[in-house]
């Protein structure tokens, strides 16, 4: 499904020089997955997202999405070829009603209906712990606390059912009871569909529930495998995984 071949991103810093962010990143992500992407901070976790879903662009690589190139094609183009994004920070809509950003997320059917009704909607508020009745109609501005609006773009994602959904740090500004709802959401979106699934996480429910798991240090790939392989040695707090120490210090 997703391809990165030899992907690097560099900015430059207040002295103007070249920082390179990601180093020669090269990943597969196959049909049905669900991958959980973690790492200490500055590790590259967020700016690989970002350059999946086409905010940033590479400085160098490829990027392939079912064999088609995407690496120049912007947000809207990817989001227009099956692919879903979770901001660590979502953006507030003034003007903008709860129930009307869902339906847009769903689109529409080929008669120009709208792809969901009202029941749905609030299906998709319940599912990530928010009652539909107290928010279906407030505006997604500044009046919603930012666990709010976290919940309510990741309902968003549920409504638009794209074949591959990546979350930045989704468990950002959530409380424990939602975030139990989420970890079931993540569930569900896996075992009902064969979406794919990329989650950035520090969480290690998260890390429980996915099937592989990428470690990313110095904006390269430290390790990847099953969950059973890498999850056990990054909880050792091993040597090997002092990386992993610092990031729940």
């Amino acid at each position: 499904m997703l391809e990165l071949q030899n992907l690097c991103f560099q900015v430059s810093d207040d002295a103007d020089k070249q920082k390179e962010i990601i180093r020669d990143v090269n990943l597969t992500f196959e049909d049905h997955a669900f991958i959980a992407i973690t790492g200490p901070n500055g590790g590259g976790k967020s700016t690989l997202a970002k350059l999946i879903m086409g905010i940033e662009t590479p400085t160098s690589g490829k990027i392939l999405y079912n064999g088609t190139d995407i690496t120049h094609m912007n947000i809207t183009e990817r989001a227009n070829l099956g692919i879903s994004f979770a901001f660590q920070s979502p953006v507030r809509f003034k003007g903008v009603k709860v129930r009307d950003l869902i339906q847009l997320a769903a689109g529409k059917t080929k008669e120009g209906r709208s792809a969901i009704k009202f029941p749905a909607i609030c299906d998709y508020l319940s599912k990530v712990g928010l009652c539909a009745r107290d928010y279906v109609n407030r505006d997604v501005d500044a009046s919603l606390s930012g666990g709010e609006l976290k919940r309510i773009e990741i309902a968003t994602i549920i409504a638009r059912n794209t074949p591959l959904s990546v979350f930045d740090e989704p468990e950002a500004g959530i409380d424990l009871w939602s975030f139990n709802n989420l970890i079931q959401v993540f569930e569900e979106m896996h075992r009902d569909s064969d979406n794919s699934l990329i989650i950035i996480s520090h969480q290690e429910r998260i890390l429980n529930i996915a099937d592989e798991i990428v470690v990313l240090a110095d904006g390269n790939v430290a390790a990847r495998g099953q969950r059973s392989d890498i999850l056990p040695e990054l909880l050792k707090g091993t040597e090997g995984c002092k990386f992993y120490r610092q990031m729940r210090d």
